[in-house]
């Protein structure tokens, strides 16, 4: 597994659950990630959820640190979602992402409309190079930007797993596909606030469309290594946290921790914002 498809699966799964939680209390949740590759410090994930009521807004920052971002090229991404919560969990209303690769920017804007319409907007405008690269409507249709897709796609307990999750970065559509393999104590997954049995899963991504960097479809070498993460409870409820990864590669190891977990009320432009 490479180290865009680690951060899509981060991406993925460091969203709040919601089905565990129809009404959450009001709060804010700060998490940090770590990734290293090869005992380096490569990517940073700081994600902040926004909860109050029935609605929800959640960011999530993404950046290269040390030596690693020193000699490789230029990331920062981030990624917006937003909605309300329902009797069958989250509701996605829109979501967003900013990426700088490179010398190269771009913004995305997805509104989630009735039957899994979805409404984009891109900057700069997006043309598929290639034929081979077009999306369709139907392609489309019912894909969530990474963390809006971990939102519909909630999870509660033992069941966290086993599912496929559809998702779409304005020019990429993925299937990222879970499945359980086991449990871990709570222990193992080095985070001091961890409690109860871990759920262990495994994680493929599944090209569907769009435009690519390599033309090798990873698949089959992640099923021979697949990621594996590991989700526990980081406090009362029964929302369960993606907090540890592992995926080997050709190169090394890549492994991901959460390093900081912060629950605190929202401050006042927090509650605004969200009844908006």
């Amino acid at each position: 597994m490479s180290f865009r498809s680690s951060l899509l699966s981060l991406a993925l799964c460091c969203a709040l659950p919601a089905a565990a939680v129809a009404q959450p209390q009001a709060r804010a949740i700060d998490l940090r990630y770590e990734i290293t590759f090869a005992g380096l410090t490569g990517f940073i994930v700081d994600i902040t959820a926004r909860l109050d009521g029935q609605s929800y807004d959640i960011e999530s920052h993404t950046f290269k640190e040390g030596l690693i971002k020193a000699v490789t090229m230029h990331y920062i991404g981030r990624n917006r979602a937003w909605g309300r919560f329902g009797p069958e969990g989250a509701q996605p209303a829109g979501g967003s992402l900013s990426l700088a690769i490179g010398d190269k920017a771009r913004t995305w804007l997805a509104q989630y409309g009735f039957g899994g319409a979805v409404q984009e907007a891109h900057q700069p405008e997006w043309k598929p190079q290639q034929p081979d690269h077009q999306i369709t409507d139907e392609q489309r249709r019912g894909s969530l930007d990474p963390l809006s897709a971990a939102m519909f796609t909630a999870f509660a307990g033992p069941s966290a797993c086993d599912r496929t999750i559809p998702t779409f970065d304005g020019k990429r559509r993925i299937d990222v596909i879970l499945t359980k393999v086991g449990t871990d104590s709570a222990a193992n997954t080095g985070v001091v606030e961890a409690r109860g049995e871990a759920i262990v899963c495994t994680i493929h991504t599944k090209r569907v469309a769009g435009e690519f960097y390599n033309k090798e479809d990873e698949t089959e070498s992640e099923r021979q290594r697949p990621m594996r993460m590991w989700f526990v409870r980081l406090d009362d409820s029964q929302i369960y946290f993606p907090v540890k990864l592992e995926a080997s590669t050709g190169f090394g190891t890549i492994r991901g921790q959460v390093t900081r977990h912060v629950q605190r009320p929202l401050n006042d432009a927090e509650r605004a914002s969200l009844r908006r």
